[in-house]
C-alpha cells in the first residue's frame, strides 16, 4: 500500500476523545504514517500515543479498559477541596494512567521522542499566555527534553475547576518581577486559548513544508439537558462546555476546512464522564466512518480534498 506522511492536529473534546481514535483507524487504512502531531485536551492524550508508537487499536483498548469515570475520585467535601486546589478532582490518576501508557513503550520525556515529534497546547492562566509544550516550558527554568509528557498532559486536559491546575515554580530572575502572591502559574486545560491549533504547524518554520496538515476535529453541539446553574462551579462547567462548543462550530477558512475531518460527536458533552460502553463505542465508530469519507476523497499528492472550487463571480 502507498504510504503518505502528514502532520495531524487533533482537537480537545473531553471524553469524545475517543472518535479521535476512530478517525486516525481510519488513516491507517489509508496508508498513512503520522509524522509530527499536536494536540490540545483530550487531543493531546491521542497525539502523546501516537507519537510514542501506538496504533489506533491499542488506543481504543487502553481507553476501553479505563472508563472516563474511574479517573475520577470525589471529595467527601467538594466545596473545602475547591477552595483549597483550586479544582473538584485531582488529575494525578489521569496523568499516572497517561505515564504508564507512554512508559510501556519506552517514552517518560520529551527527550524519548524525536525533536518536534509532538507538541502539546496548554494555558498559564497566571501570565495569561498559551503554552506550546515542551518548548515554551524552559520560560519557568526547566529544560524541554527532560519534561514529563505525562505531566504536558495534564496540564492541557486541566479543565478548570474540574481538574486541579497544575503549578509551577517561575524562574528566580521572573519571581523577582513579580509580587509574591504571582510566584507560582497556574496552567490549565488548552483549551481556553487554543482548542484546535491547526496554525500549529504552519506557523513554526520546522516543519517540511511539502508536508501536509490534517486537522481532526469534533463537531456537533451537546444535545443533553439545558446546563442546572445552582452555583458558581455548576455556572463555570456550564460556561466551559459552551466555550467548547463554540470552538466546535467556529467559522473556519475554505483552505483549513478542506483538510479538516470533521467527527460528529452525536450529542455527547465533553465532561460526560459516565459514559456507557455502548456510548464510547458509538463515538468510535463516528470517528471511523468520518476518516473514511474524508480519504476517500482526499488526494494524498495535492494534500487536499477532490473539489472543485469555483472562483467567486
Amino acid at each position: 500500500m502507498e504510504t503518505t506522511r502528514v502532520n495531524a492536529v487533533f482537537e480537545g473534546g473531553g471524553v469524545r476523545g475517543i472518535s479521535l481514535t476512530g478517525a486516525v483507524r481510519a488513516a491507517e487504512k489509508h496508508g498513512i504514517v503520522f509524522n509530527r502531531v499536536a494536540g490540545t485536551s483530550s487531543g493531546s492524550i491521542v497525539a502523546a500515543l501516537l507519537a510514542a508508537g501506538y496504533t489506533a487499536d491499542e488506543m481504543k483498548a487502553a481507553i476501553e479498559r479505563t472508563p472516563p469515570a474511574s479517573l475520577l475520585r470525589k471529595s467527601a467535601f467538594p466545596a473545602v477541596r475547591l477552595f483549597l486546589r483550586k479544582g473538584l478532582y485531582s488529575g494525578k490518576r489521569l496523568e499516572k494512567w497517561v505515564a504508564e501508557l507512554l512508559a510501556s513503550k519506552g517514552v517518560r520525556t520529551f527527550g524519548d521522542l524525536p525533536d518536534g515529534k509532538l507538541r502539546i497546547i496548554a494555558s498559564d492562566i497566571t501570565n495569561g499566555r498559551l503554552l506550546v509544550l515542551p518548548g515554551d516550558i524552559s520560560q519557568y527554568g526547566i529544560a524541554p527534553e527532560r519534561f514529563s509528557v505525562a505531566r504536558a498532559v495534564r496540564m492541557s486536559t486541566s479543565i478548570p475547576y474540574f481538574f486541579d491546575p497544575v503549578v509551577l515554580r517561575q524562574p528566580f530572575k521572573e519571581r523577582k518581577k513579580q509580587a509574591v502572591r504571582s510566584r507560582f502559574s497556574y496552567v490549565v486545560d488548552g483549551g481556553l486559548l487554543s482548542n484546535f491549533p491547526l496554525w500549529l504547524f504552519q506557523q513554526d518554520g520546522s516543519s517540511d513544508p511539502a508536508t501536509s496538515v490534517i486537522g481532526f476535529q469534533m463537531v456537533g453541539r451537546s444535545d443533553a439537558q439545558p446546563h442546572r446553574i445552582i452555583g458558581p462551579v455548576s455556572m463555570f462547567q456550564a460556561m466551559f462546555e459552551t466555550m467548547l462548543s463554540a470552538h466546535d462550530e467556529r467559522y473556519i477558512e475554505k483552505n483549513k476546512e478542506i483538510r479538516t475531518i470533521k467527527i460528529p460527536t452525536l450529542g455527547v458533552s465533553g465532561t460526560q464522564f459516565q459514559l456507557t460502553p455502548e456510548k464510547s463505542e458509538a463515538l468510535y465508530r463516528s470517528g471511523l466512518e468520518a476518516g473514511e469519507k474524508f480519504f476517500q476523497s482526499w488526494d494524498r499528492k495535492a494534500g487536499v480534498l477532490k473539489v472543485n472550487i469555483s472562483k467567486p463571480k
